[in-house]
């Protein structure tokens, strides 16, 4: 199949239309009119339709016309982003980058330097993703994210990154004040645990096998989204669970939550900033300021 419709043309019919008239499309195109007329009855005789309407004073656009100039701004748009974009892969810059963050993290942080980023001017389309537990290291080796921000513990041995770790994140255990392990005598013993439901974030891994934490063997759980949905769950004395530290004391006063110590407590994990090595000028931008950020800066 033939393409009768070229970009040429297409510009030709979107400068008619934008400037009002065949004289003010030639002078914008640095044309003569006679070229842009050849190339709007080429174009006429090419589809074996008729574009403008002659019988008035002024050459209008037929429904026909009007179509393909609505149509054909589309694939403008298109030729434009893809010239665009094909210049910044020369010039080593990513057209596109997708960031993961742990949902422990606030954004804020992060939107600060997206903006920073943005008054560089690299070109390139951003998006940002919310991850759960070993989900951020998912999203990086299967290569859903070039970065990702908050990556729990040691990552998997597959795939080819680099990490700078953050910080150190603390977790308390935690329930409701009206729950009945608040007045158990501490240190909760794994058998007391058990007796009670188990309130877990459901790990966002999608090629990784997923993880638990904190739960024991034979518990009753009830899996939620987010760390967020957990705290909720938690409050509604739904069931119990660990929760980051500074999370639970926030609680602990306003009097919603009582922290309790545990015979067997989770262990502290540390929290990384990874990214893939062969990552682009934007890229590597980012990761710098990325660098810079600390673990008080990113905590809720």
């Amino acid at each position: 199949m033939t393409i009768k419709i070229s970009l040429e043309s297409l510009e030709v019919l979107d400068a008619i239309a934008s400037k009002g008239s065949f004289a003010a499309a030639a002078e914008s195109l640095f044309r003569v009119p006679s070229a842009i007329t050849y190339t709007v009855r080429k174009l006429e005789q090419d589809l074996g339709v008729a574009i403008f309407n002659r019988s008035g004073h002024r050459a209008e656009l037929t429904e026909a016309g009007a179509e393909l100039l609505r149509e054909g701004r589309y694939l403008l748009n298109a030729a434009s982003e893809l010239e665009s974009h094909v210049k910044l892969v020369a010039s080593g810059v990513e057209t596109e980058l997708t960031i993961a963050i742990s949902e422990l993290f606030t954004l804020d942080a992060l939107y600060k330097v997206i903006d920073e980023f943005y008054s560089q001017n690299f070109g390139t389309r951003l998006k940002v993703i919310r991850e759960v537990y070993g989900g951020s290291w998912d999203a990086l080796v299967s290569g859903r994210a070039a970065i990702s921000v908050g990556a729990p513990g040691e990552g998997p041995h597959a795939g080819s990154y680099t990490t700078k770790a953050i910080g150190i994140l603390e977790f308390h255990y935690a329930v409701a004040v009206n729950h009945p392990l608040a007045q158990i005598a501490e240190p909760l013993q794994n058998i007391d645990l058990k007796q009670y439901r188990a309130i877990s974030a459901s790990d966002s891994s999608r090629s990784l096998e997923p993880k638990t934490s904190g739960i024991i063997n034979g518990q009753e759980v009830l899996s939620v989204p987010d760390m967020q949905a957990k705290l909720q769950a938690q409050l509604a004395g739904l069931g119990t669970g660990y929760l980051p530290k500074r999370m639970a004391e926030r609680h602990v006063a306003t009097g919603e939550l009582v922290i309790k110590a545990v015979a067997e407590p989770k262990p502290k994990i540390t929290s990384y900033l990874a990214w893939h090595n062969k990552g682009g000028k934007a890229q590597q931008w980012l990761i710098e300021k990325l660098k810079q950020l600390t673990l008080d800066d990113l905590l809720m």
